[in-house]
């Protein structure tokens, strides 16, 4: 279980009260990813530019393309090792004992994927429910321009390791049914079905996966459902194996549904860090397509 005291989820109201004179960085951790226009189709582009055009007032950007992932890693979006966290988090300006609030200008997985990220380092940060969409929507104002200069934080954060992420042998274990576990696909229907294109090498699911899309637990407004929604939408994980490990792609959208699953009162929650973009890369592991389950899936579970 992890050790955190702070509610992951903050409204815009209550992150306008908390601005004025408190100790709160405010982080937009906005990347922007096309859809794939056939497979293998992989575009990932930096939010800064958007970041300039609108913005939450005093807030930074943090380009996830280069900083809090292993920038050394041959996968997108890996995670950070201690040191260069502890770096990452000086350099953006977030001094120990700070506040911590991340927005995206999405639907909260970038956000959700940084909390994570830190949630696992031991330190509480807080995702803006709706991001900056919410923010306007609530008509609060925002700002425009580059980024300025700030000077180096000297004081630094105590990092830890919550385990709070799997490896793929962890995951083959899980899939092969010889670890306990429950694996989640937190990618569309389409996309765990195997009918749309992909961003990755080859489409469909890892066998014995459950599907829980994160854009499943936002509302028509993009955000976070009420808790009684969130339960009934993970009841598709009533009874499971502990722990809930999730994936997705490349470990962005599965943090959106590990957010979800902690609001709803889960704690037993990993996160596949490279999910699908090193499992498909990998000819000898398994991928299956469809809704139901695999005659693989049926021999596990008798």
């Amino acid at each position: 279980m992890t050790q955190t005291s702070v509610t992951p989820l903050i409204g815009s109201e209550t992150l306008s009260q908390l601005l004025p004179g408190g100790n709160v960085v405010v982080l937009d951790a906005t990347v922007h990813f096309p859809p794939a226009r056939f497979d293998g189709d992989y575009r990932p582009e930096s939010g800064y530019a958007g970041w300039t055009e609108a913005h939450i007032p005093g807030s930074r950007h943090v380009d996830l393309m280069t900083t809090f992932s292993d920038r050394g890693a041959s996968l997108h979006f890996t995670k950070p090792t201690a040191e260069q966290l502890a770096l990452d988090l000086a350099a953006a300006g977030v001094g120990a004992g700070a506040t911590i609030v991340i927005y995206d200008q999405g639907s909260m997985t970038w956000a959700s994927r940084l909390w994570w990220v830190l949630r696992n380092a031991g330190i509480d940060a807080r995702v803006l429910d709706g991001g900056l969409a919410a923010w306007t929507w609530n008509g609060f104002a925002v700002e425009s321009g580059e980024e300025r200069a700030s000077a180096q934080v000297v004081a630094a954060w105590d990092v830890a390791d919550l385990d709070l992420w799997v490896d793929r042998d962890d995951v083959a274990a899980v899939s092969a049914g010889t670890s306990e576990g429950t694996l989640v696909c937190a990618l569309s229907p389409e996309q765990f079905a195997g009918t749309e294109k992909t961003r990755y090498s080859r489409r469909g699911h890892i066998p014995g996966s459950r599907n829980l899309s994160a854009k499943s637990l936002l509302d028509n407004n993009g955000l976070m459902l009420p808790a009684t929604d969130l339960a009934s939408r993970a009841h598709v994980l009533s009874a499971s194996a502990a722990p809930i490990i999730i994936y997705c792609g490349g470990g962005v959208s599965a943090c959106l549904t590990a957010l979800g699953l902690v609001m709803s009162g889960y704690d037993a929650i990993k996160v596949y860090d490279g999910s699908l973009e090193e499992w498909t890369a990998d000819p000898n592991l398994p991928m299956v397509a469809g809704t139901g389950p695999t005659e693989s899936d049926r021999c596990r579970e008798s």
